[in-house]
This record gives structure tokens, C-alpha cells and sequence, in this order.
């Protein structure tokens, strides 16, 4: 990483003169950290869009050429080469394991997937119909009061096993809550099984019948999660770094990054995909009037899962989980009016000149939101997928930032727009 400098001068005549940094990919950055001293003056980023806030050897995001680099290699190769343990263990530690480092760290993470069983009573204790978010954002959280021997996060090993420990965790939560909302019985997981496996069967067994996996169903939510893993300094992540900043807990931590991401905003677009195909669908309308509905600024119909705040290329996760869409629906067979309507909505958009003209291609929140509801996962089920497949970026930012030097708490600043200082009425 190379320094130079950019200088500001005020109209006053202050100056500053600022390093440039050129990082390994991306554009250059003005490091302003000196500007407030020197001029007085400090910056406005509603949404931090052009703020860096931190430095970052984890993910990589090209917008424009659409590129997704985990520790530098392409989220394409991953997705066709690795598993989801893989990708976490690169994450963490930066490199991939070799066969050596893989069998142990999968060792590790399968001797942690059990839970303290008064986790399983916290579960209970929520009502019969709360949302499966609602309880993982408190169960995550509550986890600190179980797992209290590691909270030291000045201590690489205590921050290392909380690690593993929410990785391993987390699907045996997700499924808890699931089976909670369903009025199900648990089921305990099964260390003889890969992590997918058995993440799938915790949630769609039951204890009366035996239970088969479908191989094309798992590698669809192998898939999902590879893909979902991590992606750079989003609003979830930069919640977490922000919580943990404060020397917060991982626990505390990673659960905040859970409650950012119920936001629909964030991780509920694959939600909104389903919820959009359902109206269309119900309301008899052709692909040729929902085109023309999205294309008229006096409509306020949009269409979702299409473009993306990052990408103003094609998602480079969505080719990728296109083709596992076609795979799980082939798979599945049968009369499938809805996906056939989504297929048709996308081969529309791809055809049509005002949405390539805007690069409004069909994002990954479109396609995951598709294979979940051919798994029968209720959409209420859909966050808590995404929490599950994000917490190890999550957490593997959160180890980052406390290794990084750097590091202090995070305290934004503000243009403040209310009354000017007066004085309180006498003789109120």
C-alpha cells in the first residue's frame, strides 16, 4: 500500500495536506483524519457511500465490472470449488486450509454444534408465534450468558473459539427457532453429517419418520451460504464493527449485525421478491403489464430483486445461483406457476432495452428467494438463512478489527441543523 498526498485549502487559506492511499484494488482514498485539525472543518457522507472506515484484507467488491473477491479469490472459483467450512476457514484465517487444517477446523466446528440445553428453554419461552428473527436476534445475544468463559476479547484464543463457536452454532439456533415458530420438536444435530447436511436435516426432520436428504437441495443452500458469507462493509457488518468497537462481546456484537440485518432494506430483498411474484401471480396481470407498470415513473410498482445499491454490473452471485435455480426447480418437478412467471419475468428483463440501458439486472436476492420458497422455507425463515451463512464474515470482520492497530471505538460525526443556542424564557 502506497502513500502520497492530496492537499486542501480552505477559502480562508487553511491547508491540509492529506495521504493518499492506494489500496491493492479499488479507487484511491483521501485519509481526512488530519483535515478537522488543520482547516476546522470535517466531512458530510450521509451513508458513509464515499467514506472508508476502516481497512480491510477480507472481501473485495468491483461494482462496475462486477467482481467479488474473497481474500482475493473469485467468489466464481469458490462457489465451484469449495464448500461453505472452506470459505469460513478462509475468511478467518485468510488462506485455505490444507487437508491438514480442513479436517481439524471441521472437527471443531462439528464438536460445537450442540447448544446448552437452557437454550433450548430460552427458545421455548418465546410466544408460540414469534418471529424467527425476534428469537435469533435475542438467542444470539443471550449466548454470552451460556458461553461467559471466552468473553475476554483481548485474548486472541477467547476471540478464536467464540468464533467457532457461533459458526457451529448457528444452525442448530436457526433450526431451534424455526421448529419453535412451527410448533415442531427439536431435533439435536447429528456430528456424523457435513455442516449443510446437517443444518438440513435440523430442520426438516422430525422424530416419527426417517428422514432423507435430497443432494440437489443441499448443494442449493451449500450454495446460498458460500455466496452469502460475507460481502465487504455492508450495513450489517459495519453494525457489528461499530457495536464491537465499543469492546462489546462477540456475542453482543454479531447479535446486532442480526438485528440490522431484519431491516427489509438489508435482508429481507429476497422476502420481497416472493412477496412481489405472489401478487403478480394473484392479480392475473401479464409480463407485459408488469414491464410497462415498472418502466412508468407514475406507477409506484417496482420491481425487486433487480439492480443492486453495489453492482452496476450483473451480480456476479447471481450467474452463479441461476443456474442452481433451474437445477433445484428441474429437480423438483411438478405444476410451478410461480417460478414459471419468475422465469418469465426475468427472461423479459434481460430482452428489454430499458433495463439493460439502467444495468437492472436480476440480482442474487432474486434467484435465492426463488430456491428458498422451492424448499418450503417460509419466508419468515429467509433472514435467519442469510444470518446463518453471514456470521462468519460477520465474525471474521470483528476478529479483523481488534488485531487491526488502529482500532478504536467509532464515533461519527454530525452537521448539526437545529435551533441555534438561547437563552430559557424568564418568568416561565
Amino acid at each position: 500500500m502506497t502513500e502520497r498526498t492530496i492537499t486542501i485549502t480552505t477559502d480562508d487559506g487553511k491547508e491540509s495536506v492529506l495521504p493518499r492511499i492506494s489500496p491493492t484494488h479499488g479507487p484511491d482514498v483521501a485519509d481526512v483524519r488530519g483535515l478537522y485539525r488543520d482547516t476546522g472543518i470535517f466531512t458530510y457522507d450521509p451513508g458513509f457511500a464515499t467514506t472508508a472506515s476502516c481497512k480491510s484484507a477480507i472481501t473485495f467488491i468491483d461494482g462496475d465490472e462486477g467482481i467479488l473477491l474473497y481474500r482475493g479469490y473469485p467468489i466464481e472459483q469458490l462457489a465451484e470449488h469449495s464448500t461453505y467450512l472452506e470459505v469460513c476457514y478462509l475468511l478467518m484465517y485468510g488462506e485455505l486450509p490444507n487437508k491438514e487444517q480442513g479436517e481439524s477446523f471441521n472437527h471443531i466446528i462439528s464438536q460445537h454444534t450442540m447448544v446448552h440445553e437452557n437454550i433450548r428453554d430460552f427458545i421455548d419461552g418465546f410466544r408460540y408465534d414469534a418471529h424467527p428473527m425476534a428469537m435469533l436476534v435475542g438467542t444470539v445475544g443471550a449466548m454470552s450468558s451460556f458461553y461467559h468463559d471466552s468473553l475476554d476479547i483481548n485474548n486472541p484464543e477467547h476471540r478464536e473459539i467464540s468464533a467457532q463457536r457461533l459458526i457451529a452454532k448457528m444452525p442448530t439456533i436457526a433450526s431451534y427457532c424455526y421448529k419453535h415458530h412451527r410448533g415442531m420438536p427439536f431435533m439435536y444435530p447429528d456430528n456424523n453429517l457435513g455442516y449443510v447436511e446437517n443444518f438440513t436435516r435440523m430442520m426438516f426432520a422430525v422424530p416419527a419418520e426417517d428422514f432423507t436428504l435430497n443432494p440437489v437441495a443441499v448443494k442449493a443452500i451449500e450454495l446460498i451460504m458460500i455466496l452469502h458469507a460475507d460481502h465487504e462493509q455492508n450495513a450489517s457488518t459495519s453494525t457489528v464493527r461499530l457495536s464491537g468497537s465499543s469492546g462489546a462481546n462477540p456475542f453482543a456484537s454479531i447479535a446486532s449485525g442480526v438485528a440490522c440485518l431484519w431491516g427489509p432494506a438489508h435482508g429481507g430483498a429476497n422476502e420481497a421478491v416472493i412477496n412481489m411474484l405472489d401478487r403478480i401471480l394473484y392479480s392475473g396481470e401479464t409480463i407485459e403489464q408488469v414491464i410497462a407498470r415498472a418502466k412508468d415513473k407514475n406507477d409506484p410498482f417496482r420491481l425487486m430483486g433487480f439492480g443492486h445499491r453495489v453492482y452496476k454490473n450483473f451480480d456476479p452471485r447471481a450467474r452463479l445461483i441461476q443456474k442452481m435455480c433451474y437445477d433445484l426447480l428441474k429437480e423438483l418437478g411438478g405444476d410451478q406457476p410461480l417460478f414459471e412467471l419468475a422465469m418469465e419475468l426475468e427472461r423479459a428483463t434481460l430482452e428489454d432495452e430499458y433495463f439493460i440501458e439502467r444495468k437492472l439486472y436480476p440480482n442474487v436476492d432474486f434467484y435465492s428467494g426463488i430456491i428458498l420458497r422451492a424448499l418450503d422455507i417460509p419466508m419468515n425463515m429467509f433472514t435467519v438463512m442469510f444470518a446463518m451463512s453471514r456470521t462468519v464474515g460477520w465474525i471474521s470482520h470483528w476478529m479483523e478489527m481488534h488485531e487491526d492497530p488502529e482500532f478504536r471505538i467509532g464515533r461519527p460525526r454530525q452537521v448539526y441543523t437545529g435551533a441555534a443556542q438561547r437563552d430559557y424564557p424568564s418568568g416561565r
